[in-house]
């Protein structure tokens, strides 16, 4: 494997990578190995303060907000940068993260900076006015134009399971947008997006201000970026009560909010589909980075006459699969990402055995440095039980059985959450009967996969608001503009 950068990881203010302005810092660990790889520069108030003004400054009084052949160029060398220091930077997410190399053929990075070029492209040709006709409202004959315009400075707050992934999908359209940026990452991983800003320091002509990075460990530090007025926008990912959190913060100020938040999406088989193999896909899909994913699907509903051999099947697929360092090639469920979320997905399993619950493998925290938990299979519990409603954010599953389409699809709608979920039926046509029916912002019908740049991705329900990626993703950074004149 790649060695991972030496470079040390500074915040990015105006143009400048530095240490924070008072010096502290905080220390980067391995979660396969619990060790400490690196240390993050702990931005102060005066860092983020500095970080909205140059941002403000930029967009105000620079031509990033203007100049669309600026915008494109800055993007392909992005694109073009990111590509050159691929195995650097894989090498550093999966030390950083501890995320299986296997997935940075998808998430982890080659669909994120595909996304990069899609929206650069999209930026090329995209129809930044259009032609409302004349009309001749209140007597007054006009001709009306409907133009579309950045919407100003975005706060882009990101989480640490697909760090990547979401900062270039948050980034890429707010600055093909012309819109400026203050990206605030997760303390968990901090290095990759200050990795990010290295190269667009030392490899882009993006103007000093249109991109910032500041990594505070404090979150009463990180929220003057989601209440001061100069912010435009707050494009955040993360939890559900952290997102309320920012709502209100943003509320003062009438800023718009994008939040991609939780879910406990369902993976739905139907009497006619082959159990055992939608089972034996769901419990891989389950493990994925340590179920690290808020679109993973974490309940199994299964038809009652066939329950016993799915969760047969899900159990010995989890034990075949463990949990490996995701240095490993073979690796597809690493560690989780540090103690404080090792603990608190342990706690789960405490949970389901006082819910009544029945833990058919896994349920325990492997004995090793870093923060590891064996895959988990539980049965036996309704889906009004906390492990079938909260998000656990690790490898949890939970198999619920159903008696029928109708109550498979109630299962399904019973949730805060509206993110994702799957069905599978011998039948294709009344799979995406079934699939239209639940409250979800994606669905994959019979394999199929929705992951995709082009592809608007966001939640229903308490799962969030606006999309992220596609057009839908890129015109989130935008306002609308009617102009009217005599015609």
């Amino acid at each position: 494997m790649t060695a991972i950068t030496s470079a040390p990881a500074q915040q990015y203010v105006d143009g400048k990578l530095s240490p924070a302005s008072t010096g502290e810092t905080y220390p980067i660990l391995n979660p396969a190995t619990g060790e400490e790889i690196g240390q993050a520069p702990d931005s102060s108030a005066a860092d983020v303060e500095a970080a909205i003004a140059a941002a403000r400054r930029a967009f105000d009084e620079s031509e990033w907000s203007t100049d669309v052949e600026l915008r494109v160029r800055c993007l392909r060398q992005l694109h073009q940068a990111l590509l050159d220091n691929a195995d650097e930077f894989r090498a550093l997410t999966t030390a950083e993260v501890g995320m299986p190399g296997f997935m940075m053929g998808a998430a982890g990075f080659d669909v994120p900076v595909e996304g990069l070029k899609w929206v650069t492209d999209l930026l090329e040709s995209y129809e930044w006015e259009s032609d409302l006709g004349v009309a001749s409202p209140m007597g007054i004959t006009s001709k009306r134009t409907v133009v579309r315009e950045p919407i100003g400075v975005v706060a882009a707050i990101t989480p640490w399971n697909v760090p990547t992934q979401i900062n270039l999908a948050k980034i890429g359209p707010a600055l093909a947008a012309g819109c400026t940026v203050v990206l605030k990452p997760a303390p968990d991983t901090p290095w990759v997006a200050c990795e990010l800003a290295r190269i667009v320091a030392e490899h882009t002509d993006i103007p000093a201000g249109v991109f910032n990075v500041v990594t505070p460990l404090s979150n009463e530090v990180a929220a003057q970026l989601t209440s001061d007025p100069r912010i435009d926008m707050v494009s955040f990912t993360g939890s559900t009560a952290t997102g309320r959190a920012i709502m209100a913060a943003a509320a003062p100020t009438l800023k718009k909010v994008f939040l991609e938040l939780g879910g406990k999406s369902a993976a739905i088989v139907l009497d006619d589909a082959d159990v055992s193999a939608a089972a034996g896909a769901t419990a891989f899909a389950a493990t994925i980075h340590a179920g690290q994913g808020c679109a993973l699907t974490t309940r199994l509903i299964v038809p009652r006459e066939k329950y016993e051999e799915a969760v047969a099947t899900a159990a010995s697929v989890m034990e075949s699969i463990g949990a490996k360092d995701p240095a490993d090639p073979g690796a597809i469920c690493g560690p989780v990402i540090s103690q404080l979320q090792r603990d608190r997905v342990e706690s789960y399993f405490k949970i389901a055995e006082e819910e009544g619950g029945r833990i058919v493998t896994g349920g325990k925290v492997i004995d090793q440095p870093g923060f590891w938990i064996e895959p988990t299979v539980v049965a036996d519990l309704g889906n009004d039980s906390r492990l079938a409603q909260e998000e656990i954010f690790g490898p949890v599953l939970v198999v619920i059985p159903h008696d029928g389409d109708d109550d498979a699809v109630r299962i399904a709608n019973d949730s805060d959450f509206g993110l994702s979920g799957s069905i599978e039926s011998g039948d294709l046509e009344r799979a995406k009967s079934v699939a239209r029916r639940i409250r979800t912002g994606t669905m994959a019908v019979n394999g199929g996969v929705w992951f995709s740049p082009d592809a608007p991705f966001g939640g229903y329900k308490q799962s969030g608001l606006g999309r992220e990626m596609g057009v839908a993703g890129f015109e989130e950074y935008l306002e609308t503009k009617t102009i009217a004149e005599p015609a």
